[in-house]
């Protein structure tokens, strides 16, 4: 038993396809992607199965989302519209400022004092 119930498109070469099926003898719903290619056309092995038994239990899941669950909360303070670049706010604070620089096993100096230390490779 096959039975499609329908498809997404991903992308111009792949589709999501949802569908009933019994493969190995166990039913269930399929949501598989399906390829379009030179060379292979046809269901890949991206994708999952629920079986009818645990069914009710992912309808009950996929029903408790709300589309106002899907839209992405976005303001300000995460999203800065412009935000200055390290040299830029050194630049602002002026180069007398210390930058810490710190490695594994290392005690902290200051730039200043790294740049006439000889560096290692690690």
């Amino acid at each position: 038993m096959e039975k499609d119930i329908g498809k997404l498109v991903k992308n111009d070469m792949t589709d999501i396809v949802v569908r009933i099926d019994d493969f190995g003898g166990r039913p269930g719903v399929t949501i598989r992607e399906f390829v379009t290619g030179d060379r292979y056309t046809g269901f890949t092995k991206s994708g999952v199965k629920i079986s009818a038994e645990n069914f009710p239990k992912f309808k009950e899941m996929i029903n408790s989302i709300q589309e106002d669950d899907l839209k992405l909360e976005t303001s300000e303070e995460e999203f800065p519209k412009e935000q200055e670049t390290l040299q830029e706010a050194v630049e602002k604070e002026g180069s007398e400022e210390e930058i810490k620089v710190e490695k594994p096993g290392e005690t902290t100096e200051t730039s200043e004092e790294t740049s006439n230390a000889e560096l290692h490779d690690y």
